[in-house]
């Protein structure tokens, strides 16, 4: 049974090579219908092709210059709606060793967010007024942006591919005075230049002013994040935010009953603060003194939470307040004032930390020495970059069955995002394309079916004497059809030879030297972008044409209507 099949199989292809040259160079009736049908095949190919390419390429550029920016997951404290307002946790978390040995996670890293503005330099216009006089104008441009912090762990992968000048090793090594890595889209609208030092604002409890040096622009195409984005580093993010607590020892201006006032001034945390002058916590932020002799004052300060008396959870910071007490002997504290009633002081550095109070019989010197801080122990979250998208979904449950909402060492809750979730709008709309992608291919194969099975039944109809005698020699119907089918089949390889010769053609030239521009506003890309693999040309080939074949079995039928005294008398 199986030699007989295969018997009759080789004697259909046989049959249908012979006479496939007949087919396309057949009649006047045949031949314009077969060279259309090879035509829509063809067309149906090239659109396909470029349509999967297209989407492809531009669902894998969008999520890759989104994920460059932010990440696949983000871990930040729980309640939070975005990543660039989240609220502080510690940096030192128990999860990161456990992330770090996944297959899938290829980095995890500490960041942290702080909104800014970026001011221009003043820019002198000249211009003639109506008169005919020429006059000038002073010209200050601000922009708003955030600045992303990053540390010595960053990945560096997706930046170092778009940087366009300027160097990620000045960044990392500190090689430039407070860095910062700007876009191109930036650095045009505020005409910043490479190493150029610009000034930035930043909004705290008072505007603070800082100055920064460009050590890198980069450009990705992608302007709603160019324009949006700068790196700069983590620790200064964490200062600028007032994660932790900052605390300093300064004497008061004003003398109480005599004697100087010392204070401990501290910044940062939840505002509830309390203080350890060397006999343990307590509530006052300072005291009273008249330094007699030299001697180093100590201040440990922490904030703590008013409904919890034992915070062992929250970090302090120290500083100090050096005294030395120049003297001929011992006095009083009848320091001079100024007119104003204060302490009439002579700064001894730039900076104001180091100072001079003087009496008539002795000179005390106060140096101020800060505390480091602890915002270097708080971050925004952590981003994670993985291995593969594919294992995007995957790692988020899994990460959520270990972190989110379970107290930490340090009684934080957490919570895991995905770049889906940080960015929904985009990636809902990226999803919506697989939707034009069907739409289209469905449409694209239809009205080839619609051509094929139109030249099938002419095909049939002109050919019904062979038909005939094949069924007097004793052919049977399905014999018959698979041989019209098989020449079905090679009409629409050939079909399919052309438009993948013409798609591919056209997805190479598109790839390497970008015809096809694109408005970066509302596309997010500059330019078509084209990916195609292997297994998306594989499997829209073979679908193609096992479905053609498959749809022109239903007019095949037609032939077994046929019978063979009308068909060998048909002329």
């Amino acid at each position: 049974m199986y030699f007989s099949r295969k018997l009759n199989l080789a004697f259909e292809y046989f049959i249908s090579k012979k006479t496939l040259k007949s087919v396309v160079q057949g009649k006047k009736v045949s031949k314009p219908i077969v060279s259309i049908s090879i035509i829509s095949i063809a067309l149906a190919m090239i659109v396909n092709l470029i349509t999967v390419a297209v989407v492809t390429g531009f669902q894998q550029e969008v999520r890759q210059k989104v994920s460059g920016f932010g990440a696949h997951l983000f871990i930040m404290s729980a309640g939070e709606n975005t990543v660039f307002e989240s609220e502080p946790i510690h940096i030192d978390q128990s999860f990161v060793p456990t992330i770090q040995s996944d297959p899938n996670v290829l980095s995890i890293y500490p960041v942290g967010y702080k909104p800014v503005l970026f001011q221009s330099e003043k820019n002198e216009i000249r211009y003639k007024l109506s008169n005919g006089k020429d006059t000038t104008e002073i010209q200050q441009d601000v922009l708003g942006a955030i600045i992303k912090g990053v540390d010595e762990n960053y990945n560096w992968q997706f930046f170092q591919e778009n940087l366009e000048e300027g160097s990620i090793e000045d960044f990392v090594n500190d090689s430039l005075n407070h860095p910062i890595i700007v876009s191109r889209k930036l650095a045009n609208d505020l005409n910043y230049k490479l190493h150029d030092t610009v000034t930035a604002f930043f909004v705290k409890n008072q505007p603070v002013r800082k100055r920064y040096v460009v050590a890198g622009i980069y450009s990705t195409g992608l302007e709603e994040f160019d324009k949006k984005i700068v790196l700069g580093k983590l620790e200064q993010v964490q200062e600028l935010n007032d994660w932790g607590i900052k605390a300093k020892i300064s004497v008061d201006d004003t003398l109480y009953n005599g004697e100087l006032v010392i204070r401990g001034k501290v910044t940062g945390g939840n505002g509830n603060f309390r203080y350890d002058w060397g006999k343990g916590y307590e509530r006052f932020a300072g005291f009273l003194i008249c330094p007699q002799k030299d001697t180093m004052i100590q201040l440990i300060a922490s904030d703590y939470m008013i409904d919890i008396e034992n915070d062992e959870e929250a970090i302090p910071d120290t500083a100090y307040l050096q005294i030395r007490v120049e003297q001929n002997q011992p006095s009083l504290c009848n320091f001079k004032l100024d007119d104003f009633g204060e302490l009439d002081r002579e700064y001894l550095n730039a900076d104001g930390t180091k100072y001079a109070i003087s009496t008539e019989n002795k000179k005390i010197i106060f140096e101020e020495i800060e505390g480091e801080g602890s915002a270097k122990n708080y971050v925004g979250g952590f981003e994670i970059i993985l291995k593969d998208w594919g294992n995007l979904d995957e790692s988020l449950k899994k990460l959520r069955h270990q972190i989110d909402f379970i107290p930490n060492q340090y009684d934080e809750v957490l919570m895991t995002k995905s770049i889906k979730d940080n960015q929904r709008e985009i990636f809902v709309w990226l999803d919506f394309l697989d939707i034009n992608v069907v739409i289209i291919l469905v449409l694209m194969i239809m009205i080839g079916i619609i051509n094929m099975g139109s030249a099938l039944l002419v095909l049939i109809l002109i050919r019904s004497n062979f038909i005939g005698m094949m069924k007097a020699m004793g052919a049977t119907n399905w014999s018959i059809r698979k041989i019209f089918l098989i020449q079905a089949a090679f009409l629409i390889s050939r079909g399919m030879f052309w438009g993948n010769l013409i798609g591919l053609t056209i997805c190479f030239l598109q790839s390497y030297f970008g015809f096809f521009k694109l408005n970066a506003d509302v596309y997010y890309l500059s330019q078509v972008p084209i990916e195609l693999t292997f297994s998306h040309w594989f499997l829209l080939n073979i679908g193609t044409l096992i479905i053609c074949v498959l749809a022109l079995i239903l007019p095949s039928i037609v032939i077994t209507r046929i019978t063979p005294v009308k068909a060998i008398k048909f002329d």
